[in-house]
């Protein structure tokens, strides 16, 4: 790692807010030539905004950009590009039909006489990725290739077109241990070459053991920057947290919980493994885990979208046949998507009209009646709390947290058995997350069967009666909310171990 050298990467004060929330807040960072520099932080923290910063995604309101010296006001993609400034993001970007080689040279592919000379193609790919240890055939096409694999060729493409400075956003995020190792080897020798690389990560034993420094961020503002051999798992993470034990607001009416209502017993798909859990009538039950790991899983499962490979699902006693939208609700299970307008709501349509669409696709009905929708619809805005200017204008046209209330009314202003919300107060102001943690509890009270799936830390903490930590698709952890300390839960998330 390079000592006093000038820093290759820097942000100076760097200040973004997205509609009124403040996204960073007087930021500093620099990276050095050869250094892995790591970003943690909790959901929300600001670490997304800030890696977007640095490749020119994001312009800040204040602060600047230095690469190599230069300072980038108005920093873009293009020009983050040609400084040697790359992002490699969790979510891959190969061409699925085309091989390595083509992958690694798109768009620079070498010609000879007007034509792709595709031995010297080959040529040039198979040494770009040995330069870097990396053992795959550069005649293999990109779907053929495993999550890991897919990673290094990314990584390998980047370096390969003379990016000096890299940003890895969660590289090993949806990996198991043996591939994660193929990516620590690839950073280490990035890092010998002279390449600094920004990495992001939720595993804090993996940052610990890669980066040379490491920066916590939290609701928006740097904490610490520290040397990574100066700090252990536990200064980590009460960095990150900020707090100590959780505290749950009192409901005004203490929920006494039933029986079992909704039971998965074995569920397995995807990241999630045999995966038991069982909510009660009345309870709030939190399955939290990082982004993108088991908990993303259960919509797709629970609402019928996707066939469970193992395992059953019961709602009152009664089984659920897996992979079948129908027979999810007819049993009473409703799923609330995170994604509103991707997912949930038709961005097009009037407020009344999505808030009839749960109703009218579980009636099928052959005609629209207007006048019915739009007295249901009225009752739902005032039982919800929806506001919006005009009388019912495009479901896009309302602020997040009343687009969320859309979803919440259309979906569980029916018969409820039991549900599954996905990130409930995502994306919504603090006065729209408070109506809907009210709801949220209102539903509970109602005798419903509440199950909410979410990489949010403060959200389980203000809504769940209990906890249920999963990592790397398995339960670690499974904890009534008032037994288990802040701490411990950032940890559990993290990879650390705590006691029972």
């Amino acid at each position: 790692m390079a000592g006093a050298a000038a820093p290759v990467l820097e942000l100076r004060g760097v200040c973004k807010t997205f509609g009124g929330a403040h996204a960073l807040t007087g930021v500093d960072f620099t990276l050095s030539a050869g250094e892995v520099h790591a970003v943690v932080g909790m959901n929300g923290a600001g670490k997304s905004t800030l890696v977007e910063t640095m490749c020119g995604a994001i312009v800040p309101d204040e602060g600047a950009v230095h690469i190599a010296g230069r300072r980038h006001a108005a920093l873009t993609p293009r020009r983050a590009h040609a400084s040697g400034v790359s992002i490699v993001h969790q979510k891959r970007s190969l061409v699925p039909g085309l091989t390595i080689a083509e992958n690694l040279l798109l768009g620079r592919l070498p010609t000879r006489f007007g034509a792709v000379s595709w031995g010297e193609a080959r040529r040039e790919a198979a040494r770009a990725l040995g330069e870097l240890g990396i053992g795959i055939g550069v005649e293999r096409v990109a779907a053929t290739l495993g999550p890991a694999e897919q990673t290094l060729v990314e990584i390998a493409r980047e370096v390969h077109r003379g990016r000096r400075i890299l940003i890895l956003d969660e590289p090993t995020a949806s990996l198991g241990a043996a591939d994660a190792l193929r990516i620590h080897r690839l950073v280490r020798a990035l890092r010998s070459r002279g390449t600094g690389v920004v990495y992001i990560s939720h595993d804090l034993d993996e940052v610990l053991d890669l980066a040379d420094r490491i920066t916590v961020l939290r609701d928006g503002k740097r904490i610490v920057t520290v040397p990574a051999a100066d700090v252990d798992l536990h200064e980590l993470v009460r960095a990150m947290a900020g707090g100590d034990r959780l505290r749950k607001k009192v409901d005004d009416e203490a929920r006494v919980a039933g029986g079992p209502v909704l039971e998965l017993k074995g569920l397995t798909a995807g990241r999630l493994q045999a995966f038991d859990l069982e909510v009660r009538a009345g309870e709030i039950t939190a399955v939290l885990g990082p982004s993108g790991d088991g908990q993303a899983e259960l919509f797709p499962l629970l609402s019928g979208l996707r066939r469970a490979e193992a395992g059953r699902v019961r709602i009152a006693g009664r089984d659920v046949p897996s992979g079948s939208v129908g027979a999810a609700l007819a049993a009473g299970m409703r799923c609330v998507t995170g994604d509103r307008l991707g997912r949930g709501l038709v961005p097009g349509l009037s407020v009344d009209e999505n808030l009839d669409l749960v109703r009218r696709g579980l009636r099928r009905p052959w005609l629209v009646r207007w006048s019915r929708m739009r007295g249901h619809a009225r009752a739902a805005r005032d039982r919800y709390g929806i506001t919006a200017i005009h009388a019912d204008p495009p479901v896009a046209e309302l602020s997040g947290g009343n687009q969320q209330k859309v979803l919440l009314a259309a979906w569980l202003d029916t018969a409820v058995t039991a549900c599954l919300l996905e990130e409930p107060t995502g994306g919504v102001d603090v006065a729209s997350k408070a109506d809907v943690q009210r709801l949220v509890r209102w539903l509970a009270g109602r005798g419903a069967a509440v199950l909410l799936a979410s990489s949010d830390v403060d959200e389980v903490v203000a809504l769940a009666d209990r906890v249920v930590v999963v990592r790397n698709g398995r339960t670690v952890a499974d904890r009534p909310i008032a037994r288990v300390t802040r701490d411990e839960l950032v940890a559990l998330i993290a990879g650390g171990r705590t006691t029972p």
